[in-house]
């Protein structure tokens, strides 16, 4: 199955549950294609959960939801061993990550400790437990929520953590009418029932193939560093781009061009992954936010500076 043709059944398949978040959908498909994993900020009710239930669902990949709780401890998300009385043996009990889409729902109520536990199985797609290595099924892909009103009971990602994340998206409120056939939609059924697989995980591996096979040229590549180099330089941030963000930005450029039928990137696949992929890796000067500018908007800013170069 093509990329466009893949991108097209999943997002016409979840618009069936989810009303107008075509962008976000296609976001998530491109960040399992790429491997990483994606933040979800926003306020509850707006269908998160919802919409990566959706996702599992529309590509027959196993799903697993994690509650973060203040007393959550690392062993209920990743696993331990317990003795079996029949057999006289211990035996491994696979936490919440031994699936290939996980709901990290709340992530940021739970301890420094908890949060964690979720890096090894981001970076290298493995767990640890006792000693021992199991392999997570592929394709793999977090996806957390956080709530970015309520502050109490809750603990801040660190930035080293907040950079292991590929992406974060906003799913926001719905229009008006929108939101009519929301309430329309569930009013007598629940439409998330409905959802039938239109792809497998055996697609977006092979798009993950197929995605190495895009050409990046050197121009594209220069203006990716020219950003990053912009962010370390600029007064207003205290802490720019790794090296970590350029390869997410370039991977998520390739898989856009892709998604886009072309076998090679271009300036405008950097410029409209940018925000989702870079901005929330910024660490702002405080005196920014006196200012009562974002990261967002910096960004941006410093977007609109730098040349865009000619591919041909």
């Amino acid at each position: 199955m093509s990329a466009i043709k893949l991108v097209e059944n999943v997002k016409q398949n979840i618009a069936k549950v989810i009303v107008g978040k075509e962008e976000q959908t296609e976001a998530l498909l491109l960040a399992l294609v790429c491997g990483g994993h994606v933040l979800i900020e926003d306020v509850p009710g707006l269908g998160k959960t919802t919409l990566v239930t959706a996702l599992a669902r529309s590509l027959n990949c196993s799903c697993s939801r994690i509650q973060f709780t203040s007393d959550l401890l690392p062993s209920d998300v990743t696993g331990y061993t317990a003795f079996n009385p029949k057999t006289g043996e211990r035996e491994v009990c696979f936490g919440g990550l031994m699936a290939q889409i996980v709901l990290a729902d709340e992530i940021n109520r739970t301890s420094p400790k908890t949060q964690s536990s979720l890096l090894e199985a981001m970076q290298e797609t493995q767990l640890t437990i006792d000693g021992k290595t199991y392999p997570l099924p592929e394709p793999f892909i977090v996806l957390a929520t956080q709530n970015p009103v309520e502050h109490t009971g809750t603990y801040p990602l660190p930035e080293a953590q907040l950079d292991r994340f590929f992406m974060k998206l906003s799913l926001g409120y719905p229009s008006h009418i929108e939101e009519i056939d929301i309430l329309r939609r569930n009013m007598n059924a629940r439409p998330i029932e409905s959802i039938e697989p239109v792809a497998s995980a055996e697609d977006i591996l092979t798009l993950r193939e197929e995605r190495k096979n895009i050409i990046c040229a050197d121009a594209v590549l220069d203006y990716i560093i020219h950003i990053a180099e912009a962010t370390r330089g600029d007064e207003r941030i205290s802490l720019g781009i790794s090296p970590r963000g350029c390869i997410a930005l370039t991977e998520a450029a390739m898989a856009h061009a892709m998604f886009a039928g072309r076998d090679y990137t271009m300036p405008d696949d950097v410029q409209k992954l940018a925000i989702p992929v870079l901005a929330h890796r910024l660490v702002l000067d405080r005196r920014s936010g006196i200012r009562g500018e974002n990261r967002i908007s910096i960004l941006r800013s410093i977007i609109r500076e730098i040349k865009v170069p000619a591919v041909s």
